[in-house]
């Protein structure tokens, strides 16, 4: 791997032709799915992207770009029901679980018809009918929380659960051990996911981190822990599955590490000149909707034209999505009192 910093992948094959070898044991129907839902993904960040750049979407963005497979293996092992909670790199998730791509597109532009009525931005997207508790701007602050969402899913007997993503930045966070060992010594049904993409904001894993195998700290509250391909959407979904019937069946959390990779700078103002453009390069080269997409053509599940005829259908909802921002209001002014306390008549608020 190029230069001595780079992350590394717990990969099933350094191409796309051995990770597809090394298991399609998922219906076609799965992985048309899976290229579906992380081509939205992609498509998605990457007009996102290009709108940053003409300033009609502001503040902060962080984009999912390298990371779709993170995502797209978790829903498919999942059940309806199921809470998802993460960090600030958050456009991806509702995106995958079925919210509107206008109302996510909308929330960028900080327009009154996104999903967190304009008010969370890029950062704070919600969707409480899919499932999605939010994107936290507060590094490692969803940790404790997704704890919280698993303990209210016990305490009120749904039989569903709670998968809380961070960043391996996050892991540094004390809040993190707190949560770790409140949700081993209770057995909450939660699945902790450190996304590992090596560089946190901008630093190195290997220059923050005496422990870089991030999943050993799990151990440390004797916690089911495992390293993850986070390039290769078959394991994703394999090892949720996994700790999915764990905390189901109330045997307590799993700490996973998904070893994955984004191509882009932890935010659009962030250059990315602590790695190399060969590092890149190669990560690119273990994509995983490339991955996917050779599977589906060397298996013989869809032609070409089929695939092309999804890249077609996605083109069109991402402009669909920007068109419908761009046309939609913002918030009036009076929505500043709106939605700070649950009791909708609050008094002193405007004191």
């Amino acid at each position: 791997m190029p230069g001595t910093d780079a992350p590394t992948l717990a990969a099933s094959g350094t191409d796309l032709s051995q990770q597809a070898a090394a298991g399609t044991n998922f219906p076609k129907e799965t992985y048309l799915q899976w290229y579906e839902q992380m081509q939205l993904m992609r498509k998605f960040e990457d007009k996102a992207g290009q709108l940053y750049g003409q300033q009609k979407i502001k503040g902060f963005c962080h984009l999912y770009i390298g990371q779709e497979a993170c995502v797209a293996g978790a829903v498919s092992a999942l059940e309806k029901g199921d809470k998802y909670i993460t960090a600030y790199r958050d456009h991806a998730h509702p995106l995958a679980l079925g919210t509107s791509p206008n109302a996510v597109m909308a929330e960028l532009f900080a327009k009154a018809t996104g999903c967190s009525k304009g008010k969370g931005g890029s950062m704070h997207i919600f969707d409480k009918e899919v499932g999605f508790m939010g994107g936290h701007g507060i590094v490692g602050g969803q940790v404790p929380m997704g704890a919280g969402v698993a303990f209210a899913e016990k305490y009120n007997k749904t039989g569903k659960l709670c998968i809380c993503y961070m960043g391996d930045g996050a892991v540094r966070q004390g809040a993190l051990h707190e949560a770790f060992n409140m949700a081993m010594l209770w057995k909450l049904p939660v699945i902790f996911v450190i996304e590992n993409n090596g560089y946190a904001m901008g630093t190195s894993v290997q220059r923050t981190s005496n422990v870089t195998d991030l999943y050993k700290i799990g151990l440390s509250y004797d916690m089911p822990s495992e390293p993850v391909n986070g390039m290769r959407v078959e394991d994703v979904h394999e090892a949720v599955a996994r700790a999915a019937e764990r905390a189901r069946a109330g045997e307590g959390p799993t700490l996973l590490e998904f070893k994955t990779y984004r191509y882009k700078g932890h935010s659009m103002s962030d250059p990315a000149k602590y790695r190399t453009k060969e590092e890149l390069e190669d990560y690119r080269h273990r994509d995983a909707i490339e991955g996917v997409r050779h599977t589906i053509l060397s298996q013989n599940m869809a032609t070409e034209a089929d695939l092309e005829a999804i890249d077609e259908k996605i083109k069109a909802q991402v402009q669909e999505s920007v068109d419908f921002a761009e046309n939609s209001p913002f918030p009036t002014p009076d929505e500043l009192y709106k939605d700070v306390y649950v009791q909708a008549d609050y008094p002193y608020i405007h004191d």
